[in-house]
């Protein structure tokens, strides 16, 4: 599931700096929430006793829940807006971060890891770093490229966050299910009050944004159900650090399409996580 939710993420990431830079930052993620929201309210419909199950949660699941859901929004404002001012290539690697902030919190929180497990989530935290690291000497650094980064880390630290309380307090409670429906539910909300304030936000994009826009939603649907799943059946912590393969799948994406070039250092972060994710993966 981890590896799974990565390949999805990375197509995800690719395509958010496109519907960003295209219909904007706020409207690329409020589209993604309403398509979102309306997926995962027919599956309800469909098998309504995923939400008859989680009707008995108590309240503070619930609000930790809105609390998870508010951390997840803003992460996608974030990295929407990271992507929109640089380089797949520098923020997709780095954004992968978010890992290391829900491992901190899972080990604060009791949670028991084996040595080759922390060896291997060391190596992927390596590999996480040094492929964030530009040294191009023909791509100068700019105050966009600052501003990425900066929004980039601020995304990790919400994702990170957002997917500790899930995967600790919501998740065996309500199910993957009934809170994937209330992160849309929630992000739907505060998107609505944002995107109002924009001329013409709530307006249809052209039907080439519409495919990218709905591509990028799906892929983040299936990523979210497939960490949602992960986390239920086995560790939230090596679920999370496996995921974290989305940013090197979205920086070859970007090389591949975009000609964003990796440098040496780049290409040997993206090996060390992917060797690092596949020794975790065999182990557990």
């Amino acid at each position: 599931m981890g590896l799974l939710a990565a390949l999805l993420w990375g197509g995800t990431d690719f395509l958010v700096g496109l519907n960003a830079r295209a219909v904007g930052v706020k409207r690329a993620v409020y589209f993604g929430q309403a398509l979102g929201f309306a997926i995962m309210s027919l599956l309800l419909i469909a098998f309504p006793m995923f939400i008859l199950r989680s009707m008995a949660a108590p309240l503070d699941v619930w609000l930790i829940g809105v609390a998870a859901a508010v951390l997840t929004v803003s992460g996608a404002l974030a990295l929407s807006k990271a992507f929109a001012l640089g380089k797949a290539s520098i923020v997709a690697p780095l954004v992968t971060s978010y890992g290391v902030v829900t491992t901190l919190l899972s080990w604060a929180g009791g949670e028991q890891i084996s040595l080759l497990q922390l060896l291997c989530i060391a190596l992927c935290v390596l590999g996480v770093v040094l492929s964030s690291i530009h040294s191009d000497p023909k791509l100068p650094h700019t105050t966009q490229n600052s501003s990425s980064i900066a929004y980039a880390l601020l995304a990790a630290v919400f994702y990170g966050t957002s997917f500790w309380l899930q995967g600790h307090f919501v998740l065996p409670t309500l199910g993957p299910v009934t809170m994937l429906w209330l992160a849309y539910l929630v992000g739907l909300i505060v998107l609505v009050a944002m995107v109002l304030r924009i001329d013409d936000g709530l307006k249809i994009p052209p039907l080439k944004n519409c495919l990218t826009l709905t591509g990028a939603s799906l892929m983040n649907l299936g990523g979210f159900s497939s960490f949602a799943w992960g986390a239920v059946a086995g560790s939230v912590s090596v679920v999370t650090v496996i995921s974290t393969l989305s940013g090197g799948i979205a920086a070859i994406l970007g090389y591949v399409f975009f000609k964003e070039r990796l440098g040496k250092v780049q290409v040997l972060g993206v090996v060390l996580v992917l060797v690092g994710a596949f020794v975790l993966h065999l182990k557990t």
